[in-house]
């Protein structure tokens, strides 16, 4: 019982807990926020910098001196050298060596030292390409965002066209009762009246729909609906023309975006790595030193007859070395000068590939611009058509009422009327959109996404 009573209130918690959560209300900022906080596609371009954090460091932990130690146990049987007289005998005995060996490269074609540039590239590189893809996520977090904010506008005006549709049919079937209409009118109302509630049952889905894709985005588990805060939709007509500002955004845009800071980085990487295969043609110099010594259980002191204690043997069996080895590449079937080559290629396509960058982000800004423009003509004409087609309605409401027009040149022009407030929402919408978008290009905060180094 007690168990049952446990689960039962751990059910209830949890019960209160997810409908508070779902019942909190978001902001584009939270949104943006918790999906770059949640999103496991962006987590692997986190590891990816994250390894390339480590390869970095390691080349600069290269330069130290490489150093090692080595022992070994040996029992010797039958015929061998015995090592206090160096003659060959047959006797058993135990022996220890002891060595401690380090090497430092004096010279190596510069190979470490470029090997650490390239690698220090490629992490920032990395680090670019992990906030490219956060901003990349943000954009889409924000269609998303806009896209429920678009299907609850499309979804209060078709309730207030049924508002409208529930007062002609009541109108109707009061005149019909009177004798002053005929049943056809009332059945075109009715009509007129069940087309705009399926209106609004397709505008519900609608948004649970686009509610569904942001919670995607956002990777919101334990989430079946979400609650946003609609941003405010202000469009400035009197904003500069963008046609003229365009390489100007360009300009900035190619300064921080990103992915052209990426692509920049691996170019200089490539040229870096060339530089390190390039130093395989060179001469390596080493500087290397060391301490050896030895042990043996059958080492016979002359004067006392008794074994030699293991910490004289050790010092008495001491020797040092130090040394330079120089090692020259003379020929390895030409595989050098090949891959040297091939780096050659690769540097010409890391750099191709920057241009290439650089050349979609122009034609991307290009399109945006002329985008922006077409938008904007487009929402101060379907403003103009909206208050026309608002002003259309309202005289035919009343025309209706007198008996001028019939019920199928009412439902006519409140879809004409329905249809203006549908575009314009989505032309402002969209302008909406364009307009971040373009601030993003040139510098202003549009997201709240630090750049990290």
């Amino acid at each position: 019982m007690i168990n049952y009573k446990n689960k039962f209130i751990y059910f209830l918690i949890i019960l209160v807990v997810n409908t508070i959560y779902s019942q909190e209300s978001w902001s584009l900022d939270d949104c943006v926020a918790y999906a770059v906080g949640h999103n496991l596609q962006l987590k692997d371009f986190e590891y990816n910098e994250a390894a390339n954090e480590e390869s970095y460091r390691q080349s600069l932990r290269s330069l130290l001196p490489s150093i090692s130690a080595s022992s070994n146990y040996i029992k010797n049987f039958g015929r061998s050298e015995n090592p206090n007289t160096n003659i060959f005998e047959n006797t058993e005995f135990v022996s220890n060596n002891y060595n401690i060996n380090a090497e430092i490269d004096l010279f190596r074609g510069f190979q470490k030292v470029n090997t650490i540039k390239a690698t220090k590239f490629l992490y920032k590189a990395s680090n670019e390409e992990t906030l490219q893809q956060k901003y990349l996520l943000a954009f889409r977090v924000m269609s998303a965002f806009y896209d429920i904010q678009f299907m609850e506008g499309l979804l209060t005006i078709s309730k207030e066209q049924i508002k409208v549709s529930q007062n002609n049919y009541d109108l109707v079937k009061r005149q019909v009762e009177l004798g002053q209409k005929a049943k056809a009118d009332l059945y075109e109302t009715e009509s007129a009246l069940i087309a705009d509630r399926l209106l609004v049952t397709q505008n519900k889905n609608n948004v649970i729909a686009a509610k569904l894709a942001l919670i995607q985005e956002m990777n919101l588990e334990n989430a079946t609906s979400i609650s946003i805060i609609s941003s405010p939709v202000e469009i400035d007509e009197n904003e500069a023309v963008f046609e003229r500002n365009k390489d100007s955004i360009f300009n900035k845009a190619k300064g921080f975006l990103p992915i052209i800071k990426a692509q920049e980085l691996r170019a200089q990487a490539a040229k870096r790595q060339l530089a390190v295969i390039r130093g395989d043609l060179y001469p390596s110099l080493a500087l290397f030193a060391g301490y050896r010594s030895r042990y043996v259980d059958n080492g016979i002191d002359d004067e006392t007859g008794e074994i030699i204690p293991f910490n004289t043997q050790i010092k008495d069996n001491a020797a040092q070395f130090v040394g330079v080895s120089i090692n020259i590449p003379i020929s390895n079937g030409w595989s050098n000068r090949s891959r040297v080559k091939q780096q050659k290629v690769a540097v010409m396509r890391a750099e191709n590939n920057f241009d290439v960058q650089k050349q979609e982000m122009y034609q991307l800004i290009q399109q945006l611009v002329q985008e922006g423009e077409a938008l904007k003509t487009e929402y101060q004409q379907s403003s103009q058509k909206m208050k026309a087609q608002t002003l259309a309605f309202n005289i035919a409401q009343k025309r209706y009422q007198k008996g001028l027009i019939s019920a199928i040149e009412l439902n006519q022009s409140k879809n004409l009327f329905a249809n203006s407030q549908n575009e314009n929402l989505q032309v402002r919408l969209r302008l909406k959109v364009n307009q971040s978008t373009l601030d993003f290009y040139n510098g202003l905060p549009v997201f709240n996404i630090n750049r990290t180094q």
